[in-house]
């Protein structure tokens, strides 16, 4: 008598001897390392799947349906990284400091560097965007950008702006 398995990689029938069962082999098809499964013996009673209950299924997918949408607004919320809460002055001042550090080494090629500022800037967005609309709306631009055409400028903060989102 031999033993009628499927090959897992495959799904090619294979015949094994009795005296393989238990023990690993190749299947002669993909050469994928199977398991042979023990023969089955005379006197086992097979067993019959039980039917689904629906509501279990039901439920299942209700739960992973609420799963997905607590995942969405997670995501959202790290996403819009709004710290909530206090904004507070110097917190304020250093994100400006991370903005028009940002503008100045894009303008003076150093893309490496900006992108690394741009990152410190991006955890704060609704805060960043708002200084951008300050800084792109000021009669006179900071000190730091003096030096930087104004299309060039803002160029700039338009792309920092759709980085942002």
């Amino acid at each position: 008598m031999s033993i009628k398995f499927t090959c897992e990689r495959c799904k090619k029938k294979i015949k094994a001897p009795d005296k393989a069962g238990g023990k690993w082999g190749n299947c002669p098809h993909c050469d994928h390392k199977c398991y042979v499964p023990l023969p089955s013996l005379p006197e086992e009673d097979e067993l019959t799947l039980a039917p689904l209950d629906e509501t279990h299924e039901v439920e299942y997918q209700e739960k992973m349906r609420e799963t997905r949408n607590l995942t969405q607004n997670i995501l959202q919320e790290v996403e819009n990284n709004d710290p909530g809460g206090v904004f507070d002055e110097a917190e304020e001042k250093k994100l400006r400091r991370n903005i028009i550090s940002y503008l100045k080494l894009m303008a003076d090629g150093m893309l490496d560097e900006a992108e690394i500022s741009a990152s410190r800037v991006g955890r704060f967005k609704l805060q960043a965007l708002r200084i951008l609309g300050e800084i792109e709306s000021a009669k006179e631009k900071p000190n730091e950008l003096e030096e930087i055409a104004p299309g060039l400028l803002f160029g700039m903060i338009n792309k920092l702006r759709s980085e942002l989102g």
